[in-house]
């Protein structure tokens, strides 16, 4: 990575050929043939290796069943248990067809991720206005930004893997439609400067990132402590906010893919306001496929004054 660019280096380095990175490559190996499979042969692989993942993972699963009965106190035990099941599946699925992304064609992806409401971007770009799309962490979420990225321009942040070549494959994959990849370190002026070259780009609103700053607002069937930013960059940007949905169709093979109309910046007004609006958003996005988001993250970590750990 260049210090100037403060983006991800997409160019191959010679080092990664070094033995301690044989292991990784033939885990790309294994994706990568995975990836060139048919749907309709590689989903049912999926779901077995899933009964396989749901034995081993422990500790991510023990961390979904808290999100999710916390999050949904209304749902009984059976139905948490089946949700985590399905989460597993979908993740697994996700996995083994996510080199597709890199190695198959821009006409496969238009197939694989059907595409609804983009006359909402197709307006804001005709107003001149990039967009900032807010997205949770969802499994799909690669589907939907190179799927966006191929109808208009887009950046995007990522943390950096431990891992030199597998971070390498990662963002070769998440740059393959030519939108840059920065690093976190990069912060948001590197995010403003990308909405002032009328590039767009995705913000995970779900994330906890502590107390200093962070608003408690409502958040399904709990709170969260959520940063409110995305209202002031959107608003020194001159960027319109769309959230958008996606969620991954066992029955038809494809990623259905939806961009909702855009948030009023008069929701959000204020802090307050603001965290309600992309709590409001991201609930939305969760609900539509409850079983495709990433329970297994600590997104509700951070807890107000007087309440217990969650985890």
């Amino acid at each position: 990575m260049s210090r100037k660019s403060k983006y991800f280096d997409r160019s191959f380095q010679i080092s990664l050929l070094h033995p301690k990175y044989w292991l990784t490559w033939i885990g790309i190996l294994i994706l990568v043939i995975f990836g060139l499979l048919p749907a309709w042969f590689r989903d049912p692989l999926a779901r077995l290796l899933a009964k396989l993942v749901m034995k081993i993972v422990k500790k991510p699963i023990s961390v979904a069943r808290i999100n999710l009965t916390t999050c949904f106190p209304e749902k009984s035990t059976a139905e948490i248990e089946s949700l985590i099941k399905d989460n597993v599946e979908s993740f697994v699925m996700t996995l083994l067809a996510q080199s597709e992304l890199l190695v198959r064609s821009k006409a496969h992806m238009r197939h694989r991720v059907r595409l609804y409401g983009f006359e909402h971007v197709t307006q804001a770009r005709e107003a001149g206005n990039p967009v900032i799309f807010i997205m949770p962490h969802v499994w799909g979420i690669e589907y939907a930004g190179l799927r966006l990225n191929l109808e208009l321009p887009m950046v995007s942040m990522a943390k950096a893997h431990r891992n030199d070549l597998f971070n390498w494959f990662n963002n070769r994959m998440r740059s393959s439609q030519g939108g840059n990849i920065y690093m976190r370190e990069a912060g948001i002026r590197a995010l403003l400067a990308e909405l002032k070259n009328d590039n767009s780009f995705f913000y995970l609103p779900d994330e906890d990132l502590g107390r200093d700053k962070s608003v408690f607002t409502p958040f399904l069937g709990t709170v969260k402590a959520t940063l409110p930013v995305v209202g002031r960059l959107a608003q020194v940007g001159n960027a319109q906010v769309m959230p958008v949905k996606i969620g991954y169709d066992q029955k038809k093979h494809r990623y259905d893919l939806t961009v909702m109309p855009a948030i009023s910046p008069d929701d959000m007004q204020g802090k307050d306001n603001e965290a309600l609006a992309l709590n409001s958003a991201v609930e939305q996005v969760i609900q539509a496929y409850p079983e495709q988001y990433m329970w297994f993250l600590k997104v509700l970590k951070t807890r107000p004054k007087g309440e217990s750990p969650l985890y």
